[in-house]
């Protein structure tokens, strides 16, 4: 089961993705030749207009190729053949999708797992406890914690699981007020962050809902960064990153967690949970394809802005070396990560 929601899930994503560069670049009169959903050898397809239509038998991916994309092409509807800015917004419209794909995503996980949780100080666990002798109050609404802005809830958790002193410099708004807290302090039971205040929770409505989930894909695409930049100083390892692999182990790990012996799996539970896990992946990986890397849509853009700032493209040959050992790179990363993946649940 763990395997075919998995399956379903980046297949959502991939589709998506594609369909986001299709829609441009049907738009901008770019000829497309196939949109694919699957890999290998077709299982039914239909060529509609110019374009072939398929689905094939391997559900890992899919593509929309395009006339001209990967080669030179003297036909004046091909994708080389576009101004750079319609170039762009091709390029480009893959990642907005998969952005827009987990807004929606967290719309829906917000909605059905309302009541809205806040960053506002509704209460303290006792009248002395700790965070509140050395500076919170209640009503405080957290907008900063060691210098990071709080857009939900789920940034203070980053900023609390990441601690190790149990002392922050805090942010908040008092009475309309933004006021500055140089040393709000937490007790740590060995070694563990104790939080002893409660959040004030929001009424589900069209507005919250929609806000908070705006804020909640700001907080996931935040965090991904941070996480990348993270591990380019060490404090991460490349062990620590998963794959396919390691999230079909998640989501058998989320299937377990909610299943009981005495009434099986808890399917609203199961739904919630792999809403806020897909929402996670698909803007993982639509924020991952913006980096300025070879072979994602990132390096792509990269070398559409040369060509702007040259005003004459580069060469064909020589960006598509550049994009092949970027691949290549890119599926040796993949392999290391699923080796690891695999090691790891053993």
């Amino acid at each position: 089961m763990k395997i075919i929601i998995a399956i379903l899930i980046f297949e959502l994503i991939i589709v998506i993705h594609e369909l986001g560069h299709f829609i441009v670049a049907k738009l901008c009169g770019v000829k497309v030749n196939e949109f694919a959903i699957g890999m290998g050898p077709a299982i039914i397809k239909k060529k509609k207009g110019e374009t072939l239509y398929a689905w094939r038998a391997l559900p890992i991916g899919g593509y929309c190729a395009m006339e001209g994309e990967d080669s030179k092409s003297d036909d004046e509807r091909s994708f080389n053949k576009k101004s750079v800015p319609k170039r762009m917004a091709i390029v480009l419209a893959g990642i907005v999708m998969n952005l827009l794909l987990g807004f929606i995503l967290l719309i829906i996980y917000t909605a059905i797992t309302a009541p809205i949780t806040s960053t506002t100080v509704s209460k303290f666990e006792k009248e002395d406890a700790t965070s509140h002798v050395t500076g919170l109050e209640l009503g405080d609404e957290i907008v900063s914690i060691n210098g990071m802005h709080i857009f939900t809830d789920m940034d203070m958790s980053y900023q609390f699981q990441n601690d190790e002193d149990g002392v922050f410099e805090m942010e908040v708004i008092r009475n309309g007020e933004k006021v500055k807290l140089d040393n709000v302090k937490f007790d740590l039971n060995d070694k563990k962050l104790h939080i002893d205040f409660y959040v004030q929770p929001i009424e589900a409505n069209f507005f919250t809902v929609t806000s908070y989930a705006f804020r909640h894909t700001v907080t996931d695409g935040r965090l991904i960064y941070i996480t990348l930049v993270d591990m380019i100083r060490g404090k991460y390892k490349l062990s620590d990153l998963s794959g396919p692999v390691g999230i079909v182990n998640v989501i058998g790990d989320v299937i377990e967690s909610e299943t009981s012996e005495e009434s099986g799996i808890d399917w609203r539970g199961l739904i919630e949970q792999m809403l806020s896990l897909a929402s996670f992946i698909t803007i993982n990986i639509g924020l991952f394809n913006l980096l300025p890397l070879p072979a994602l849509d990132g390096g792509r853009l990269i070398f559409l802005i040369i060509e702007a700032i040259r005003r004459k493209p580069v060469p064909p040959e020589k960006e598509g070396m550049v994009h092949l050992i970027g691949m290549a790179a890119l599926l040796l990363l993949m392999l290391v990560v699923t080796v690891s993946d695999i090691i790891k649940l053993f």
